[in-house]
């Protein structure tokens, strides 16, 4: 029997691809992470994807690591993978499939890049299907720590560009005659744990998706959230909690019902659904991947 991680990594035969061939996605933050593994399964499975993230360097990153080992499916072309850049010019209307990926770098706080890039995405591709709020994060420690502006970056980074990126993209989903809206929340959205100000913005992008499926539902768009519990990233904090302090890292595991952490990819293929027709009778969810975690931090309750 295949393990997890070996089952996770291999390419996916015809029967199991998500169904998002064809589909034109808008996805924020796909360079590193739970972004970038969305990212990844969505051109393997035959869609087109526009991504962004703060840097030039990371989806410069992003773009050779493609090139040099892209998940196709089995019988399927690989994708086109096009250096693209803020000055590259765009194809023109129509385009649908010639283009598998198109990058830009720019700051999804700042209001402007994130609604012109959301644009020149639905002219790259001919129009857009759906769109990803995967950008997230905080800002500031503990409440005392914590000042104004912690708190106000920190929902500028979730809740803001969330909303503003979906109001972009209305305009092309509606023209396309209806699509599919993902919001990256977080298990702190609805268990309670630190920090206070990323809890709360988590729970705010769960009433946010709740209350734009009844919104834009009459439009045929559909919206809906998903909250990863806690994931395993190379190199990132759970990662490092294992090789430096393995005895503390046996303890949060053991949070788990099955004693381990989510993998980025599970939580990538739930949202692979949510885009795809399959979930067409889904809007207004609620979509926790979290291996039914009890506590969201190593603190416990």
């Amino acid at each position: 029997m295949a393990s997890v991680s070996e089952d996770l990594g291999r390419a996916p035969c015809p029967a199991e691809r998500s169904g998002v061939a064809g589909k034109r996605i808008v996805v924020t933050g796909g360079t590193r992470g739970l972004g970038e593994q969305i990212v990844r399964l969505l051109l393997a499975d035959g869609a087109a994807v526009a991504t962004c993230a703060r840097t030039e360097r990371g989806l410069a990153a992003l773009r050779g690591a493609l090139s040099a080992s892209p998940r196709t499916p089995p019988g399927a072309p690989p994708p086109k993978i096009p250096a693209t850049s803020p000055a590259s010019p765009a194809a023109p209307p129509g385009g649908r499939g010639r283009e598998a990926l198109f990058t830009r770098a720019l700051d999804v706080t700042e209001p402007g890049p994130l609604e012109t890039f959301v644009d020149a995405a639905a002219e790259r591709f001919g129009g857009l299907d759906g769109v990803v709020a995967c950008v997230g994060g905080a800002r500031g420690g503990g409440l005392e720590e914590a000042d104004a502006r912690d708190w106000t970056a920190t929902w500028e980074m979730n809740v803001g560009h969330t909303a503003r990126l979906v109001r972009a993209a209305v305009p092309h989903l509606r023209a396309a005659g209806g699509g599919s809206v993902v919001v990256i929340a977080s298990i702190s959205g609805w268990k309670p744990g630190p920090q206070a100000q990323y809890g709360a913005a988590k729970a705010a992008q769960i009433h946010l998706a709740a209350s734009l499926a009844r919104e834009l539902g009459p439009a045929g768009i559909r919206v809906n959230a998903v909250s990863p519990g806690s994931m395993l990233i190379p190199g990132k904090r759970w990662d490092r909690m294992r090789g430096e302090e393995p005895e503390a890292f046996a303890r949060f595991a053991a949070e788990f019902p099955q004693g381990r952490l989510v993998a980025p990819q599970e939580v990538a293929r739930v949202v692979a659904f949510l885009l795809s027709d399959a979930s067409s009778g889904v809007s207004g969810a609620h979509v926790p991947v979290d291996r039914a975690q009890n506590a969201p931090g190593p603190e416990g309750y």
